[in-house]
C-alpha cells in the first residue's frame, strides 16, 4: 500500500478543482461503490495503488464470489480491506441464502471471510417487510453493517414509487447504513432508467424528494450520462454505486469539474 506522501498527486497546487466541495476519505457523502464481476488479485492490487482514495466500497457482484477458490477469496477481501476500503458479496447472493433457507450459515461464512458489510435486497425472489427485517437484524447481530437495496431488477416486477418509498424509511428505521437504489450492472429498464439508460425525470425527482435524506442514498449509476446527471443535479458529494472499475478516475474527474461534461456547469 502506498504512503500517504506517494499517494499525494503530482499535480497538487497547480489547479483548483472547478466543482469545489469533494469530500475526501474517511466520509459518508460522495461515496463511490464499485462493482467487481470477477478482477484478479494482480488487476485489483493495481486498480487500489491507482485509486483506493476514491473507492468506498467494492461489491462482488451478485453470487461471482462462489467461484473463487477459497484462498484467493479470502485473500482478495484482506487485500481491498488493506487499503481502507470495505467489500461486500452482492445481493443476489443473499437472496439465494433466503430462498434455501441458509441465511445463518451464509452470514458466518460471511463473517469468517472477513466482509465488513451485508446487502440485503429483494430484487428478484419477493420478501415480506417482515422478512426484510429479520434478514437485517440477522446481518446486524452477526457483526455486519447493512446496505439494503430496492427496486426490482425484472421490469416486469416495477413497482409504484411510493412502495419504493415506504421500503428506503422501513429500512433507513431499520437502521442501515444506507441504501441502493437499483440499477443493475447495465443501467437499462430499471427504477428511475428508461431502456436506453436515459434518466427518467419524473421516478428521479419523486423518489429524489421524497427521501428522507438525500444523503442516506446510494444511486447505481453504471453509466456515464447516469452519473453526470445525478451530479449536476445533487452536486460533487452524491452517493453513487455500480461505478466499473475502469471508470473510477473518469467518475472522480466528472465529480470535481475536470471532464467538460461537468466543467462546462462551472463556466
Amino acid at each position: 500500500m502506498l504512503t500517504t506522501a506517494e499517494n499525494k498527486s503530482a499535480w497538487q497546487g497547480v489547479l483548483d478543482f472547478p466543482l469545489s466541495g469533494r469530500k475526501q476519505k474517511p466520509r459518508r457523502t460522495g461515496l463511490t461503490m464499485v462493482i467487481d464481476k470477477g478482477l484478479g488479485l494482480t488487476e485489483m492490487r493495481d486498480l487500489l495503488e491507482m485509486a483506493a482514495p476514491y473507492i468506498d466500497f467494492i461489491k462482488l457482484g451478485f453470487g461471482t464470489s462462489v467461484f473463487y477458490p477459497a484462498k484467493i477469496l479470502a485473500e482478495k477481501i484482506r487485500l481491498v480491506k488493506s487499503y481502507g476500503v470495505d467489500i461486500f458479496p452482492g445481493g443476489t447472493f443473499l437472496e439465494v441464502s433466503l430462498f434455501q433457507g441458509k441465511l445463518d450459515l451464509y452470514l458466518q461464512k460471511a463473517a469468517e471471510l472477513g466482509y465488513t458489510f451485508i446487502e440485503v435486497s429483494d430484487g428478484t425472489i419477493p420478501l415480506t417487510p417482515e422478512e426484510r427485517l429479520m434478514a437485517i437484524r440477522k446481518a446486524q447481530d452477526f457483526g455486519f453493517q447493512v446496505i439494503a437495496e430496492v427496486g426490482k431488477k425484472d421490469p416486469r416486477d416495477r413497482l409504484d414509487n411510493s412502495l419504493i418509498l415506504e421500503q428506503i424509511k422501513q429500512d433507513l428505521n431499520a437502521g442501515v447504513y444506507k441504501v441502493i437504489v437499483e440499477g443493475r450492472e447495465s443501467g437499462r429498464g430499471v427504477v428511475i432508467y428508461a431502456g436506453d439508460g436515459s434518466v427518467l425525470e419524473k421516478d428521479l425527482e419523486e423518489l429524489a424528494c421524497g427521501v428522507p435524506c438525500l444523503d442516506d442514498i446510494i444511486w447505481e449509476a453504471p453509466l456515464k450520462n447516469q452519473q453526470q446527471e445525478l451530479i449536476l443535479r445533487f452536486g460533487p458529494n452524491v452517493n453513487l454505486g455500480n461505478i466499473h472499475p475502469a471508470d473510477v478516475l473518469a467518475l472522480e474527474a466528472l465529480r470535481v469539474g475536470l471532464r467538460g461534461d461537468t466543467l462546462r456547469s462551472v463556466i
